[in-house]
């Protein structure tokens, strides 16, 4: 399998102040984020608000596996032990992310210094997708704040700290 393999999908050019490789954050210049164009405000109500229909979209396993080997190889990660982290996409599939754009997809801790790993992170895709589905907040507004800086995004919709 070679990579990156990326599929043609809108990408998020914003930068990311103070990203680091193994940091909580991607570099932005790798991982900048990209959109499943087949996900619009106005296919939500037949895409991601439909119980169950990441599934339909989501890379199997040996894909993620083999981009986060690769990714940790290239990217020349210090620590290069898979298990601590996961192949994670930056625009969650929940929120009409592009399933197999290497745009779109890093090697996250699974654990941070900081607190800020993957848990943390996963509890915000759940909140926007809530806000998004429930029309509380427009697609476009949830995918640009978890491309930018998931963090702050963390902070602004779920709370201050993890």
């Amino acid at each position: 399998m070679k990579f990156p393999m990326v599929v043609m999908a809108g990408a998020f050019c914003g930068a990311t102040a103070g990203a680091h490789a193994q940091g909580p954050l991607p570099n932005p210049s790798r991982t900048p984020g990209a959109i499943n164009p087949a996900v619009t405000q106005e296919s939500i109500g037949e895409t991601i608000c439909v119980r169950g229909w990441t599934r339909t979209v989501r890379p199997p396993e040996e894909f993620t596996y083999q981009m986060k080997r690769w990714q940790l190889r290239e990217w020349r990660y210090e620590n290069r032990r898979l298990r601590d982290y996961e192949e994670d996409h930056l625009v969650p599939l929940a929120l009409g992310g592009a399933p197999h754009d290497a745009r779109n997809l890093w090697p996250e801790p699974r654990i941070s210094p900081d607190g800020w790993g993957a848990d943390r992170k996963d509890e915000l895709e759940a909140a926007l997708s809530r806000l998004v589905c429930s029309g509380q907040l427009p697609l476009a507004a949830a995918q640009a704040a978890i491309a930018t800086d998931w963090i702050a995004a963390y902070r602004r919709y779920v709370a201050p700290a993890p």
